[in-house]
């Protein structure tokens, strides 16, 4: 495995992080969107209630799309623990 390959293989981790990031922060930055328009139009100055919600939406986002979003997480960690013997050799 040459360099060119391991750093093939960091971009492609990279991406699939990202895509399991992306959900939960959409979600996170719609809904404190939301809040706060809504705090903004109520005059409501509570400074915790725009965290509590957005934190009960990342946590069900994460608990809905974590057997979706696993899977290609799962696969590239294989693939990288699969790979490691023949990357040891050229170091």
């Amino acid at each position: 495995m040459d360099k060119a390959s391991i750093v093939a293989q960091m971009s492609q981790t990279l991406i699939v992080f990202m895509i399991w990031v992306l959900p939960p922060l959409i979600a996170a930055v719609v809904v404190g969107l939301g809040i706060g328009i809504i705090q903004a139009a109520t005059q409501l100055q509570d400074e915790t209630l725009h965290l509590t919600v957005k934190l009960l939406v990342v946590v069900a986002v994460i608990a809905l799309f974590a057997p979706v979003l696993s899977a290609p997480l799962i696969e590239q960690a294989d693939y990288v623990f699969s790979e490691f013997p023949a990357i040891i050799p050229s170091y």
